[in-house]
């Protein structure tokens, strides 16, 4: 009797306070909760920020800067967490990237088109012309792990309003769905493609440049390297290299010893993109001393990945040579970054005195730069013509926002009309 008694209270105890009312208690708790999670998220992001990130005093807009590299870290934060907790895919940076509001021209036709399962997005002149139109194939930024063909749509819009072209933008398949080599194929096969079918969008083929930035101005320099014997495809006019990651062998050059903590591509994070594509993580600091290289790989291509081929001005101190020892079990997991493909800039004089003329867009503060200054001497050297522009206070990255009004630099928009002008020069 006294146990049904102690059941009856229990119950009756808990029907009085579990009532519908009360359901709005529990509504209230992820109310509070989520707003809490996201405003930690914001200090961890926010302390991260000021304790890590190097912010050079010249550059302009140091503010701005740090505002939207704080957003930067905020994005990848969320995401990493969001991940771990099984709530959403490693994409959650790329559907926010897909989420871009992209802008409409009534002087250009826009068509999303497929080939094969590579997506691309086509822009054309809607003027009607008694010729055909210059072409331009574009390689977007990434690392292999961002980018999108909205986040590059204002982009590709200005040049093609610019110049008068047609312009190509491809979108390769990213990590983690795909690594290092997947991405070279998809724009590879994107561009031999519109190279047979120029024709079909009124390219003239003796006038194809082909562009990109960072991460796509490696898949410029490979494809140039690659299409130089296939006579079976239109001649390349010219190529342009906006800030290109050309190698990830010598990460001991000048740049990265001066600058560790750069905001939005540090040394760290690039790093992280390149194991990501190269699907390891337990080389990473073989890499950065430099012991997965082979000695004798050293020898061979000390005169391209030295920093003694970077003029002295871009150098504040000495950097001698020191004898590192040879990792064999980091060089087997890191032995794809030694093809030509993945790291342009040990390609074969041969192929170098081949290639059709340059334009090379470097900035001060980016951690791609001095590729951008061996490739320079490296092309040079070979007799290829070279137009090479340095931007004094640009950063990785800067030119996307070029348009972004509130968010823009006057970096961005001199890099933009520095490519711009470039291609209007072309004879």
């Amino acid at each position: 009797m006294r146990a049904r008694s102690s059941l009856h209270k229990f119950l009756s105890w808990f029907s009085s306070v579990w009532r519908p009312q009360s359901m709005g208690v529990l509504w209230l708790v992820p109310l509070v909760v989520l707003p809490t999670f996201l405003l930690g998220v914001v200090v961890w992001v926010v302390f991260e920020h000021f304790l890590t990130a190097d912010i050079p005093a010249t550059l302009q807009h140091r503010a701005k800067l740090r505002f939207l590299h704080c957003v930067f870290l905020y994005v990848i934060t969320l995401g990493n967490i969001l991940e771990k907790l099984g709530i959403c895919s490693p994409k959650f940076f790329h559907f926010l990237e897909d989420c871009t509001i992209i802008k409409k021209d009534p002087k250009l036709v826009v068509t999303n088109l497929h080939f094969g399962i590579i997506p691309m997005r086509l822009f054309q002149p809607k003027a009607v012309s008694s010729s055909l139109w210059q072409g331009i194939i574009f390689y977007y930024v990434g690392g292999g792990a961002l980018g999108s063909l909205d986040c590059y749509h204002s982009l590709c819009w200005f040049l093609a309003q610019e110049t008068d072209s047609v312009v190509l933008s491809v979108r390769f398949h990213l990590y983690p769905d795909h690594h290092v080599s997947d991405i070279f194929l998809d724009c590879f096969n994107a561009s031999v493609h519109f190279l047979k079918t120029l024709k079909t969008y009124g390219v003239d083929p003796s006038w194809v440049i082909v562009c990109g930035e960072s991460f796509g101005g490696r898949c410029v320099a490979s494809i140039t390297q690659t299409l130089v014997d296939r006579w079976d495809l239109p001649w390349i006019r010219a190529q342009v290299l906006i800030c290109p990651f050309l190698q990830g062998i010598n990460l001991q050059l000048p740049f990265f010893r001066q600058y560790q903590n750069l905001t939005v591509l540090s040394p760290k994070f690039m790093l992280t993109c390149m194991c990501n594509c190269l699907l390891t993580d337990l080389s990473r600091d073989a890499i950065v001393r430099g012991e997965f290289i082979p000695p004798e790989f050293c020898t061979k291509y000390r005169k391209w990945l030295s920093p003694n081929h970077i003029p002295k001005r871009f150098k504040k101190t000495g950097y001698p040579m020191v004898p590192i020892p040879f990792n064999e079990a980091a060089y087997l997991e890191t032995q794809v970054l030694f093809e030509v493909g993945n790291s342009p800039l040990i390609v074969d004089d041969e192929t170098i005195a081949k290639l059709p003329e340059a334009f090379l867009l470097s900035c001060e503060y980016d951690i791609l730069r001095d590729d951008t200054l061996l490739y320079k001497k490296q092309l040079e050297e070979q007799g290829v013509p070279v137009t090479w522009y340095h931007v004094e206070d640009g950063f990785h990255g800067s030119i996307i926002l070029f348009d972004k009004k509130l968010f823009s630099f006057p970096c961005s928009l001199e890099m933009v009309n520095a490519v711009v002008g470039y291609i209007k020069g072309i004879e």
